[in-house]
């Protein structure tokens, strides 16, 4: 009976399985990226027999059971699809570091976690490297005095620089830098303290045009607003970040504003939207045009090619990518004399993404935004249909607009909210407020004046406009620097165990499509993220993949055992912790004893010992003996001493970073990289 329910109400969803289609998809996607190891052709051919096994239940059984035969095709597809775009973008990685001469073409430029300059390069030559071997595209950190070039898009440089493969996690679980890096093609990062030299001046490749006709506006955009303001306004209209410093981004971030610089779904919606309705109110004072003509339709066109110019403009990255295929669905409805804000355009816009890239899948940039418009669109589909049902109470005019900004960013900020905690590690407790007094003022005023400018740049008055943005720039600088520097304005939170994210996903779904009483299935899945992350358990031990740094977690929080150096794995180990504290704090925590170079720490069940600088290696057998745990920051080709587990940097080589877990009957390392681990990115 139960059965014949489920299959009855599985029916009512059928002419609704597009909306539903994006969850199974991404559940494919997802399960590509879970295994250790790296897929092989059986699984495939399996995959591909079951999909063409579900496709004829399909179509004998288009009722009953085949809605769950179309969902297992499209989670079969998720994964087919994410395997061949893993290997459609594979390329060389450097498996050595390099240090040496680095010659190449900058095709991106944007700013470090240590607020460098950074450019990626493509067209690379090193010295001595095999050709096949050979990057195709590095990204280098520029650092120390540079008075020798200014960096523009299509140059070709040359420099001195160290080179090395993308890490890998600095701790298991953690972000995996090799993997981003392998879908943007990049096989090597490094830095150069010396001085980069320009070999020639950009060429004239039609790839780097627009490039460089972005460099071209954000360069007048500052001379016009130089300061922050100019970089903030370069940032919105161009993509480039490469002048913004970082206490301006920490300040957007601690008051979540951070998303103004991001040009996604808010700035092409709010671009393309303006276009729309100016277009539709300049053709209506044309009476021929609108009794002969579409001219709402019309304005839907010239809004998909304001929004084709706006995505050239700021360099096609994924978030600004995925953002306007959002609103050129939306646009192509309106075209179709369908309504433009609905679930079916979501789910459409979602599926073209993930099919181009679902590596988005497991990025924050897609997961926010389609969280964030999915609950705008439902919420205000909601409101809507109450309006109909009941009598409706007319809001003043003025205040309607209130109103839907006050509604907007509570909605946004809470379907994002646990999302952003769980990958930056913190909660801006005054978000809503700064988005209120920010987010109109970046609607009403800014992007209306930004596409005045490049209206007016036409006849070279685009100053007019560029002056007239200043002053609310500055507002909403304000607004992020007193936002932020509220006692309490910013919370730091623990990384959740790896399931949360993914369930929360599901609990959000169900929460959107089901109706009626269905939706109390949704506090299942919410309770069972809530319940994990309550009760995460930090490592009791981190070890860096170089073995010169090690974290211990005390009832004081987590102590590190150098106060500078390999300060990214410093700064993310105290963020995923949920601790504010900077690298030096943590260091000064009692913890460790000894002196510099043999530090020891007794835990219950585990005694570890740290040795680093000269001569470390002659000090093992040593500390061998009074200790179960010796991590060793050198080399070590000898046969190592018995008597105690040793981590030198050729353990750590092959494992990556590792962590050490403390458990009743003894201890346990868990490494980052499995020894059976062979994904293409960690080959």
């Amino acid at each position: 009976m139960l059965a014949v329910k489920l299959l009855s109400r599985i029916e009512e969803e059928r002419g609704r399985f597009l909306i539903w289609a994006p969850l199974f998809f991404g559940a494919g996607i997802g399960l590509y990226f879970v295994p250790s190891r790296e897929p092989d052709i059986g699984i495939y051919t399996a995959l591909a027999i079951l999909g063409l096994f579900c496709a004829g239940i399909a179509w004998r059984w288009p009722w009953g059971i085949g809605p769950l035969a179309r969902a297992v095709i499209c989670i079969a597809l998720g994964f087919g699809i994410a395997g061949v775009r893993a290997h459609w973008v594979a390329g060389p990685v450097l498996d050595f570091r390099y240090y040496g001469p680095v010659e190449g073409r900058i095709i991106a430029m944007d700013r470090s976690q240590s607020d460098a300059v950074r450019l990626t390069l493509d067209q690379v030559r090193l010295s001595d490297v095999n050709p096949r071997k050979r990057p195709d595209q590095v990204r280098v950190s520029l650092h120390g005095e540079q008075g020798y070039l200014s960096p523009a898009i299509g140059q070709r440089i040359a420099l001195t620089g160290h080179l090395s493969g993308p890490n890998g996690p600095v701790e298991p679980g953690g972000f995996d830098f090799q993997r981003m890096a392998w879908f943007r093609g990049i096989g090597a990062v490094g830095y150069t303290r010396s001085p980069a030299l320009l070999l020639s001046p950009p060429t004239g490749d039609l790839s780097l045009a627009i490039g460089r006709l972005r460099q071209v506006i954000a360069h007048r955009v500052r001379a016009v607003l130089p300061g922050v303001s100019g970089a903030f306004a370069a940032t919105i209209t161009t993509g480039d970040r490469s002048s913004m410093e970082r206490a301006t981004i920490d300040a957007l971030r601690g008051s979540n504003l951070a998303h103004l610089l991001a040009i996604s779904g808010l700035h092409m919606g709010l671009l393309t939207g303006f276009v729309f309705q100016a277009m539709r109110i300049l053709m209506g004072f044309w009476p021929r045009l609108v009794l002969n003509f579409p001219v709402k339709k019309l304005a839907a066109v010239t809004a998909i090619g304001a929004g084709v110019f706006y995505l050239a403009l700021s360099g096609g990255a994924v978030a600004t990518t995925r953002a306007f295929i959002m609103v050129t669905t939306m646009f192509v409805a309106i075209l179709f004399d369908r309504r433009a804000l609905t679930l079916r355009a979501v789910a459409m816009a979602a599926m073209i993404v993930l099919i181009l890239t679902p590596e988005a899948l497991v990025e924050p940039g897609f997961q926010m935004s389609f969280a964030a418009t999915t609950a705008l669109v439902a919420v205000f589909a909601w409101i809507r249909d109450r309006s109909r049902d009941e009598t409706p109470r007319r809001l003043p005019g003025w205040l309607r607009p209130v109103v839907t900004v006050v509604i907007s960013s509570a909605v946004a900020g809470l379907a994002t909210a646990s999302i952003g905690a769980a990958h930056f590690n913190q909660v801006s407790h005054y978000g809503l407020v700064a988005n209120l007094l920010s987010v109109p003022i970046m609607g009403a005023v800014i992007m209306p004046l930004a596409v005045l400018a490049a209206l007016l740049a036409v006849v070279r008055l685009e100053v007019l406009a560029l002056w007239l943005m200043d002053w609310p720039i500055r507002w909403i600088l304000w607004v992020a620097d007193t936002v932020s520097s509220l006692d309490g304005a910013v919370g730091k939170v623990p990384t959740p165990p790896g399931f949360v994210l993914p369930v929360l996903a599901v609990a959000g779904i169900l929460l959107v499509l089901l109706r009626g009483r269905e939706r109390w299935i949704a506090l299942a899945p919410f309770a069972v993220v809530f319940a994990g992350w309550a009760n995460v358990d930090r490592p009791e031990i981190l070890i860096s993949s170089s073995g010169g740094l090690v974290g211990v977690m005390t009832d004081q929080g987590r102590v590190l055992s150098k106060p500078r150096g390999e300060g990214f794995a410093a700064r993310s180990w105290l963020e995923n912790d949920g601790d504010a504290a900077s690298q030096q704090v943590a260091f000064e925590r009692d913890g460790f004893n000894g002196r510099k170079g043999q530090l020891e720490v007794d835990l219950s069940g585990l005694s570890l010992a740290h040795l680093t600088g000269r001569g470390a290696e002659d000090r093992l057998a040593e500390v061998c003996a009074g200790a179960d745990l010796v991590v060793l920051a050198a080399w070590r080709d000898d046969a190592l001493p018995e008597g105690c587990a040793v981590l030198d940097r050729k353990a750590l080589a092959k494992s990556g970073a590792v962590a050490v877990h403390l458990e009743p009957d003894g201890w346990s390392i868990e490494p980052s990289r499995p020894e059976d681990r062979a994904r293409l990115w960690t080959r």
